[in-house]
């Protein structure tokens, strides 16, 4: 992923890599020591059902992980975003 400033991102919609309309980007968790992007913290669409998120207060909250790109909107996996992504399904 090319470099983007963290101010070309305020306010930046979000959205799922299915069309899926997210919310807006709010603010973003970072590892001060190690410099790493932990969470988006997005304001939610108010159609979005956020039951499947990880929610704090009236944000949620998307691993940085699940950012597949970062043009005129950012995009994340769906499934990963919603910690999906990680589970096993065993038969």
């Amino acid at each position: 992923m090319a470099n983007v400033f963290a101010k070309n991102l305020s306010s930046k919609q979000v959205m799922a890599t299915d069309g899926t309309e997210i919310g807006i980007l709010f603010n973003i968790v970072m590892d001060v020591r190690t410099g790493s992007l932990i969470d988006l913290i997005v304001k939610p669409d108010m159609s979005l059902d956020t039951s499947k998120y990880q929610t704090d207060d009236q944000y949620i909250l998307l691993p940085f992980e699940s950012v597949r790109a970062i043009k005129d909107y950012i995009v994340v996996d769906k499934n990963i975003a919603r910690g999906l992504a990680t589970e096993n399904i065993s038969m």
